[in-house]
């Protein structure tokens, strides 16, 4: 075992739910939402359901940035006070510029060594990442396979997730390779995934209810005969939907755990109101 005091921790893009960061002790640094002349940090100022009511009846769109380098140094700092390493599990950085700040002020801390991995995901996608990270250095691994649980947990987890409309993507700019699909998009409901890194379609469907049966099929299709391990359900203010997805999981794959998680503020802004999704990962 080792003696190293080793801190994870993850951007609010991950949207882990606050009884596991709670519980892992893994610290969050926000991004920030921009509407108007207001400026929020994401899952502090402004909450999920509070975001998407103002979403609702807003004749504005509201935009994200990732953390200043200079925040990025205080809260490491902060961190490193109680730390010899820091294991930082962030947001893609083909959808984001939080990774570039983070080792930018990286370089400002000299008593604590300080690991940024990009997570090539958002979501519980990103999140199940830095869960790995910190039930490793839960267990007292020597900071260095703390790193390895995580990029191994990289290499395994999926997130599938449906939309309403590509819209939303579309004007955050994330869309990735799903372009292609805007000229449908009042007639779909696309099927998403990560693709090193980018937002990326995968299947199309006329409906919700058949475009989540396809994301299970998928999700079936990925197991290759493996145990689903754990289970994330992810929704953007569809929490009903979001509930009839655990029993659909539960029911079909049998998972050791399943987490429901309300996306963030920020990542609601790129995926908009009706956002499904599921992120697992097989037993090894």
């Amino acid at each position: 075992m080792s003696s190293q005091r080793i801190t994870v921790v993850t951007d609010s893009s991950a949207s882990l739910p606050a009884e596991i960061t709670t519980q892992l002790g893994i610290c969050v640094i926000p991004l920030w939402l921009i509407w108007d002349n207001d400026c929020y940090r994401d899952g502090v100022d402004i909450q999920p359901g509070e975001f998407y009511q103002r979403l609702k009846n807003s004749t504005t769109f509201p935009s994200s940035t990732q953390p200043s380098v200079e925040e990025f140094k205080v809260f490491f700092q902060e961190c490193a006070k109680d730390s010899d390493a820091i294991v930082s599990v962030l947001a893609s950085s083909r959808i984001s510029g939080t990774v570039d700040s983070a080792l930018a002020a990286k370089e400002f801390i000299s008593d604590c060594s300080i690991y940024v991995i990009d997570s090539c995901f958002c979501a519980m996608g990103q999140g199940f990442i830095a869960m790995a990270a910190a039930r490793a250095a839960a267990e007292g691994r020597p900071v260095d396979q703390v790193v390895a649980a995580a990029e191994k947990m990289r290499e395994m987890v999926n997130l599938l997730f449906v939309v309403d409309t590509l819209e939303y993507l579309h004007k955050g700019g994330r869309i990735g390779g799903a372009k292609r699909l805007l000229g449908t998009a009042l007639n779909i409901k696309p099927i998403l995934h990560f693709e090193n890194g980018l937002i990326e379609p995968l299947t199309q469907s006329r409906t919700k209810k058949k475009a989540v049966e396809e994301m299970l099929k998928i999700a079936d299709e990925r197991l290759g005969g493996r145990k689903m391990a754990e289970a994330a359900i992810v929704h953007v203010d569809c929490i009903e939907e979001g509930n009839s997805l655990v029993d659909l999981v539960r029911n079909r794959f049998n998972p050791l755990s399943i987490h429901v998680s309300d996306v963030s503020p920020v990542v609601g802004t790129h995926v908009g109101p009706g956002g499904l999704g599921l992120a697992f990962y097989p037993d090894d």
